[in-house]
């Protein structure tokens, strides 16, 4: 190929955005220690303009690792925690009198930023939950009839909490289905463990990354161009009928009252091609598949509440429709 070409200048952007993407790792790892796959989750999300539940015990870093992902990339972040009193209003904003010119004018809420960090999900009502359903869908708020578009990029992270079910608002499954990924935050290994507490020790305060090293190396241009040359992965018919058919599977395990809907088999293929790129490859193959069901599919099924009890988990039902949906050659 004519290396002069504008086609190779937009391999160049696309490799220099891939670069700037792949430094991210480094330069979270600076503030939180060994959460690899959930950046990665998180960079996914962003290459694909989705959404993001994070389930981890309390003070796992999922607050931290938003951060430090926000700062990295150079964009605005916001939290909101959820609370049973938080109404639609504190989320989205509303139209607030002005006493000097005696009209309303409209007060954004902490939605209107790139990385909105919704802290406890499920400890807010529905109505307050569902407020932020069109703000993910349709990435815009509509107060008082008007339209109000949000920026962009917008990712969504929302945080639930496990193992403490008491006084929650279980998501409902249309909701759910509206995260592009579930990822899990694991409680950190020993030595991961010991290195968190050694730089405690050391004087790193979570709340300045700053002065952690935490520096921008991307930003939205970088996302841009990757998305664009994510849009332009190739996807063989093979790959689309592999996506298909351990969707389908699902739908008809016995372990599960609910399968993956057509959207989370969309939802599949969008984030095996984001990895694809993010891997180095132009084209995606059955292991991108393979690597990203589990974070793709996991909250879009549900168990039937005997094979719950047997202790059969959302992860080794779509494990074992891995092992036997035939892998295309």
């Amino acid at each position: 190929m004519d290396p002069t070409t504008d086609n190779a200048g937009n391999h160049g952007d696309a490799g220099a955005a891939r670069a700037s993407l792949e430094a991210l790792r480094a330069e979270i790892a600076k503030a939180v220690v060994g959460q690899d796959p959930a950046v990665t989750g998180l960079v996914v999300a962003l290459l694909c303009r989705g959404h993001v539940l994070l389930e981890g015990v309390p003070g796992v870093a999922k607050t931290l690792l938003v951060r430090a992902l926000a700062s990295a990339l150079e964009l605005d972040t916001k939290r909101v925690q959820f609370t049973p009193d938080l109404m639609p209003s504190d989320v989205t904003g509303s139209l607030v009198y002005d006493t000097r010119t005696a009209e309303f004018s409209f007060q954004p809420g902490p939605v209107f930023t790139n990385l909105l960090l919704a802290d406890e999900i499920n400890r807010t009502p529905p109505k307050t939950q569902s407020s932020l359903l069109e703000a993910m869908e349709e990435r815009q708020v509509t107060v008082d009839g008007t339209p109000r578009p949000l920026p962009d990029p917008f990712l969504v992270a929302a945080t639930q909490n496990p193992v403490e079910y008491e006084g929650t608002y279980p998501l409902p499954e249309a909701q759910l289905d509206r995260f592009l990924l579930k990822l899990t935050i694991p409680l950190p290994s020993r030595q991961d463990e010991i290195d968190v507490l050694t730089r405690h020790a050391s004087g790193f305060n979570p709340r300045d990354l700053h002065a952690a090293g935490v520096r921008p190396v991307a930003g939205p241009a970088d996302l841009e161009a990757a998305r664009a040359a994510v849009a332009k992965t190739a996807v063989s018919p093979e790959i689309t009928a592999y996506v298909v058919d351990i969707c389908r599977a699902t739908r008809e395990s016995p372990s599960l009252t609910l399968g993956v809907s057509p959207r989370g088999a969309t939802a599949l293929l969008a984030t095996s091609r984001a990895w694809a790129w993010l891997t180095g490859r132009d084209y995606v193959i059955p292991d991108d598949v393979k690597a990203l069901s589990l974070p793709t599919l996991r909250h879009r099924i549900q168990l039937r509440p005997e094979a719950e009890m047997e202790g059969v988990t959302a992860d080794s039902v779509i494990n074992a429709i891995l092992a036997h949906v035939p892998v295309p050659r």
